[in-house]
């Protein structure tokens, strides 16, 4: 699963990992994952040599396809090849890493939803009736595959709005360059490699549910970091504390998940599982977001120009337009409410942790610890 970051997961990506789990359930997970690897390369060469904007979309959209079928794939193979719960863990942990390092080197809102209900109401009504489901909904009737969902996606949710808003903050605000926000972000990065090879030795010993709950409240402690600071060092510091503290979320939410379903399920669980996680990236943008933005628009007095008004970015392209005293008069004003918007997002950021925290407590408390046996479909009870 990609590294929570500043960006936010491809919806081409999300609308199909489902199908591709499933799909390589049923023709092999070896074979699509060597299918999706063919086309993400194909279509990165597309999208680095492509003449038009709209050719760079439709690379966009096949990169974003082709990664549905590498994601659920591996996560699946490792469930086939580490049958040894204790292994399993280890493996998605330097599953983790592996991408942790990767990333750290290199319409109408009311219209949509009420589509999107009524497209979700007609697949689950479809998918309970089927002999063979693309979605097997009866793995949501087990407490320990629909925790790990919830685990993912407000877990996400929590991270992604500040992770979001931090390298703009560092830019915009602090006035850092590209590089040297990048170099703050480091530590994060190191946070979360830490606490993904940490999880799996803790969970050895530990209830998994345990486990998240102590992550889940360092993240806490990141947050209220980053909810209180505004220099380079405490929000980088505040960064690594939550990277930690998220990591298990990462580590032990996708091994529950696969664990939880049948062998035969493993591809669409894993699917499932990713689907959770980037509706919790793409969540923790829209939510806290939103609400810095409003609070950002709240602060900036009606006087000010119309695009300082709407955002920081704004404001820094009508400052230069006015005089010197004028212009960092109003930059001022606008990074004082970008800041208490940042602010903001954090202290939303640890409703969405603490939330997380009590659900993992109730539903994944009875799940064992992984030395104590396999995760699966009875380790749980149903809901």
């Amino acid at each position: 699963m990609p590294v929570p970051a500043s960006g936010s997961a491809s919806p081409f990506t999300a609308g199909t990992l489902v199908i591709m789990g499933t799909f390589g359930d049923r023709i092999g997970r070896r074979r699509l994952l060597m299918f999706g690897s063919a086309g993400f390369v194909a279509a990165s060469l597309l999208a680095a040599y492509a003449p038009s904007a709209e050719l760079l979309i439709v690379a966009r959209a096949v990169l974003g396809v082709s990664g549905a079928a590498v994601v659920p794939s591996t996560l699946s193979l490792i469930s086939h090849m580490f049958a040894d719960t204790r292994q399993r863990a280890t493996a998605i942990a330097m599953w983790v890493t592996a991408l942790s390092v990767g990333v750290g080197l290199g319409p109408e809102p009311g219209l949509a939803f009420a589509a999107g209900a009524v497209f979700g109401t007609v697949f689950v009504r479809r998918q309970s009736v089927l002999a063979t489901p693309l979605l097997d909904l009866r793995l949501f009737r087990n407490r320990a595959f629909t925790g790990a969902l919830l685990t993912l996606l407000l877990g996400m949710t929590a991270l992604n709005g500040v992770g979001y808003l931090l390298p703009r903050y560092l830019q915009a605000v602090l006035g850092l360059s590209p590089l040297t926000a990048g170099l703050w972000l480091l530590p994060g990065a190191v946070g979360l490699i830490l606490g993904s090879q940490l999880t799996p030795v803790l969970a050895r010993r530990i209830r998994p549910a345990y486990v998240l709950l102590g992550g889940m409240l360092i993240s806490v402690i990141g947050y209220a970091m980053t909810a209180a600071g505004t220099g380079a060092p405490v929000l980088s510091a505040g960064s690594a504390v939550i990277m930690f503290g998220v990591a298990p979320v990462s580590v032990l939410g996708t091994a529950l998940a696969v664990g939880s379903a049948p062998p035969e399920k493993a591809g669409a669980a894993a699917a499932t599982g990713q689907t959770a996680y980037d509706l919790g990236l793409a969540l923790g943008i829209a939510v806290t977001g939103s609400l810095s933005v409003a609070v950002y628009r709240g602060d900036i007095p009606a006087s000010a120009p119309e695009p300082a008004r709407d955002t920081l970015g704004g404001a820094v392209a009508s400052a230069e337009k006015l005089p010197d005293t004028v212009g960092d008069e109003l930059l001022a004003v606008a990074r004082d409410a970008f800041t208490a918007g940042f602010h903001a997002a954090a202290l939303v950021s640890v409703a969405f942790a603490l939330v997380t925290a009590v659900l993992v407590v109730v539903l994944l408390r009875d799940v064992p610890a992984i030395e104590d046996g396999p995760v699966n479909a009875s380790d749980a009870t149903a809901t």
